[in-house]
């Protein structure tokens, strides 16, 4: 079985980011995606999908420090739906856990790629994966 998602997309908030009683880093965070086409009359279409995601440990930290509203990055995670119960309600929730970040640069950046610049900033490291052993499950 495979549960795997891979996105690029836009930062919508600065992350999130809490330090939990054992000393664990979480950092919660929504990405939009957009697609664009054109329809049978040839008039431009645009959708853009909200999507929830939350890191864990190292790359939280990564997250919290180097990740701000409007950058572009690729995360690589698990689909995962959990439900809570608020006020007698039951609450559903679909998220992705990432296991992978990348930095990609910020919407500017990405609007001027065809620009030369000699004056590109160096990016800030990698999240590297979690080891999949190290899962609280």
């Amino acid at each position: 079985m495979l549960n795997k998602v891979m996105l690029i997309g836009n930062v919508g908030q600065d992350p999130e980011v809490k330090q939990l009683d054992g000393g664990d880093h979480v950092a919660t965070l929504s990405i939009a995606t957009t697609e664009r086409w054109k329809n049978k009359k040839g008039e431009k279409q645009e959708e853009t999908q909200w999507h929830r995601c939350v890191a864990w440990r190292k790359t939280a930290e990564i997250i919290g420090e180097y990740v701000k509203k409007g950058d572009r990055i690729y995360v690589e995670g698990k689909l995962v739906h959990r439900s809570y119960d608020k006020d007698g309600e039951t609450k559903y929730i679909t998220e992705i856990v990432i296991r992978d970040m990348k930095m990609m640069g910020t919407k500017k950046d990405a609007k001027s790629e065809g620009s030369s610049s000699s004056d590109t900033p160096s990016p800030p490291p990698q999240a590297e994966k979690e080891n999949e052993s190290d899962a609280p499950f």
